[in-house]
């Protein structure tokens, strides 16, 4: 790092191209980018592609706190052209743009929902198509692509450090029996992959690909994609053809994230990326989750049921470089842990002056988590730090600070107190009848005081049916010295 950055805290990254652990030091750090691959926009998001959005978002977090917001910048692209949407549009009788801009909506809508921020830009294919062809015609100038039968391919054979990233060589995919994209035919190699193809029910772009320049009308490949869109949102202009990072689950390493870094590297004589950092799958129930066992759990589904954060500390909950395993009680073990802290904040926000703590770093007594960003010992020294903060007796605002400062770096504790435990319930319905069940309770002891028995007794019973019918609505009553509280089970 600069001199003028030395201070700022030490983030190590495992990078998938070098595989081992590396401290990250940006080529500009003001200037810090960051990509990410974002959706096909055909239908609606599921919890495995959540898991890599909040593992971008926490990335995300931790490179602004490092080198302050502004200094960060972040592209996860939308893709807005493919097969599954043409079908689709096709099907319903609309143009792809009707598909498209519906489900890049309630992408952008679930994913604010479990707390990611929007992201610095969000690219879309069909804006960058003019990107995509400019590429392919270098890739085909300097060798490195052919035009074959109306398509146009990247010669794997062309590029000696094909398979770097995944560890899947030239040699080796040879041997087995992956071949890639279009028919073998058509290609030199087995492993070639599509940059341009034919159009598909007459979704297309005039591309000069042809004999001699000719146009061949066609849509571009699926990675070709990400690196037009990388470059022309992060790198053009700056005088570097590399991001700073590039990250992703780790199902896209190869081929999708092998075949961008290969034909970035041959457009531009730079690697497209110094950082690879890949998250891990999510499992349902130790099974990988597939659309063909029907295991398949959607965000717009789960919040129904569960609020965002909820899901969101749910996949927070093991390293991103672990398998998670998603099941109903850990969701459950998540809204417990939440409840606990926000009983924290609440016990923070009744200090005098504890709003404007300030406190901006992590408690130095405890784990340092930006080795690797390592979700487990985040969320243990949240865990240590509401326990302390409850406990005890005077104004502890240090730990105060740190305890909201580490809560939100992970995206959580962004909700007031009151409405997370209310969460979202009719409050004048259950304010007035937690008021009854205060009265109620409040005649019952004046009766036993008295001696009246009888008056007891019916004043208990309808305390009694006001707690199980707040029950039967999923409400808790927590009766305390100052009178009874109500909350979201």
């Amino acid at each position: 790092m600069t001199d003028s950055n030395k201070d700022k805290p030490v983030l190590t990254l495992y990078n998938s191209l070098s595989r081992k652990k590396e401290v990250f030091t940006p080529q500009d750090p003001s200037r810090v980018t960051m990509y990410n691959c974002g959706p096909t926009v055909y239908s609606y998001a599921h919890i495995g592609n959540a898991r890599a959005a909040v593992v971008a978002d926490v990335l995300f977090r931790v490179l602004r706190h490092i080198y302050g917001e502004e200094a960060v910048v972040y592209a996860r692209n939308i893709t807005d052209v493919d097969d599954k949407i043409i079908a689709s549009a096709k099907e319903q009788g609309v143009d792809i743009s009707v598909i498209t801009e519906k489900y890049a909506r309630i992408y952008n809508e679930d994913l604010a929902a479990i707390g990611c921020l929007p992201p610095s830009v969000q690219p879309k294919c069909t804006n960058h198509i003019g990107n995509m062809t400019a590429m392919i015609s270098e890739l085909m100038d300097k060798g490195f692509a052919y035009e074959s039968d109306g398509h146009v391919f990247f010669d794997v054979a062309a590029y000696e450090d094909y398979g770097q990233l995944s560890g899947n060589t030239l040699d080796a995919l040879r041997g087995g029996d992956r071949v890639g994209e279009g028919e073998v035919a058509r290609k030199r190699n087995a492993a070639d992959f599509v940059l341009w193809k034919p159009p598909l029910d007459g979704v297309g772009w005039d591309a000069p690909f042809g004999p001699n320049g000719a146009n061949m009308k066609g849509r571009p490949g699926w990675h070709i994609e990400c690196s037009a869109m990388a470059k022309a949102e992060l790198t053009e202009g700056t005088g570097s053809q590399t991001i700073d990072i590039h990250c992703g689950g780790v199902d896209l390493k190869f081929p999708h994230h092998e075949n961008e870094a290969a034909q970035s590297a041959c457009c531009h004589g730079e690697p497209l990326a110094n950082y690879w950092v890949h998250n891990e799958f999510l499992n349902m129930n130790s099974e990988k989750m597939s659309k063909s066992i029907g295991n398949v759990k959607l965000i717009r589904d789960l919040l129904k049921d569960w609020d965002g954060e909820v899901i969101r500390l749910a996949l927070l909950k093991a390293h991103y470089r672990s398998e998670l395993v998603w099941s109903e009680d850990l969701l459950k073990e998540s809204k417990a842990q939440l409840d606990g802290w926000y009983r924290a904040k609440t016990h923070i926000l009744s200090w005098v002056g504890a709003v404007g703590v300030g406190y901006k770093t992590f408690d130095k007594r405890l784990n340092d988590p930006l080795n690797d960003i390592n979700f487990p010992i985040l969320i243990g020294n949240i865990n240590l730090l509401a326990v302390e903060i409850a406990k005890s007796p005077t104004e502890e605002f240090e730990k105060a600070g740190s305890f909201m400062f580490t809560a939100n770096l992970l995206g959580l504790l962004q909700k007031d107190p009151e409405a997370w435990f209310k969460g979202g319930m009719d409050t004048d319905k259950f304010d007035s009848l937690v008021k009854d069940y205060d009265a109620a309770r409040t005649q019952a002891l004046a009766a036993k005081a008295a001696g009246d028995k009888a008056a007891m007794g019916a004043a208990f019973a309808r305390s009694d049916e006001i707690r199980d019918a707040l029950k039967a609505d999923g409400i808790v009553i927590e009766t305390g010295p100052d009178g009874s509280q109500w909350r979201k089970a």
